[in-house]
């Protein structure tokens, strides 16, 4: 019988006021389908599509590892009762996904909660909704990792900046998602944006720490 591995939750927990304070610093926001935690980053999440519940607490056990070693904040992607039964910081959740208030009654008060949004009214949403802890604004441009979904534009961003101003003591922390990457982000950095969502960057670089590295130094500097 194959040994079982240590569960999330036997890593020493972290309350919702730490977690949101993490969050308030954070600019470098990893997806990734695979145990890697890239120099920079501040939040990682384990974005795999069809895990069975018993694998994907055991993938995100050993990211929780790699990327707590580093300060990073674990996220789970869309599930809920992963979220609630590891212990993991965020759960992050899509528009058709569980909405943010009934997850708030599975994963209770020290989980935080991000929702991804696509259009103004969404991003308005999102920004007022008290059991949302951060957004997401995207796709930017168009991307395989969320093949089908039309490209929103620079524009979104503007008016994003406008509604949550980053780093404003009374403004709900946002990432920028969608085509992010060393040669697109002085065009995200020149709509005023500061938190970016990376992908393909990062999973395909040659050298992932030195391209973390790079773009976390120049959202700091920003």
């Amino acid at each position: 019988m194959t040994a079982r591995p240590p569960a999330v939750a036997e890593q020493p927990p972290r309350t919702g006021a730490e977690r949101r304070a993490r969050l308030a610093t954070a600019r470098l926001y990893f997806c990734t389908p695979r145990q890697r935690c890239p120099d920079g980053v501040d939040l990682v999440q384990l974005r795999r599509k069809g895990l069975e519940w018993r694998e994907e607490v055991e993938e995100l056990t050993i990211l929780a590892a790699l990327a707590r070693a580093r300060n990073a904040l674990v996220s789970a992607n869309d599930r809920a009762d992963v979220a609630a039964f590891t212990d993991v910081d965020i759960l992050h959740v899509g528009q058709d996904d569980l909405p943010p208030r009934l997850a708030r009654r599975i994963v209770g008060p020290d989980v935080l909660i991000g929702l991804s949004s696509h259009d103004e009214r969404q991003l308005e949403a999102a920004a007022a909704d008290p059991d949302v802890d951060y957004f997401c604004v995207g796709p930017v441009w168009a991307t395989p990792t969320k093949a089908g979904r039309p490209a929103v534009g620079l524009d979104l961003l503007r008016r994003a900046v406008e509604i949550a101003p980053p780093f404003h003591p009374d403004a709900k922390p946002w990432f920028v998602t969608g085509g992010v990457a060393p040669e697109t982000l002085d065009d995200v950095l020149g709509t005023g944006a500061r938190r970016v969502v990376v992908v393909r960057a990062l999973t395909e670089a040659d050298d992932p720490d030195a391209v973390g590295r790079e773009l976390a130094a120049r959202l700091a500097a920003a």
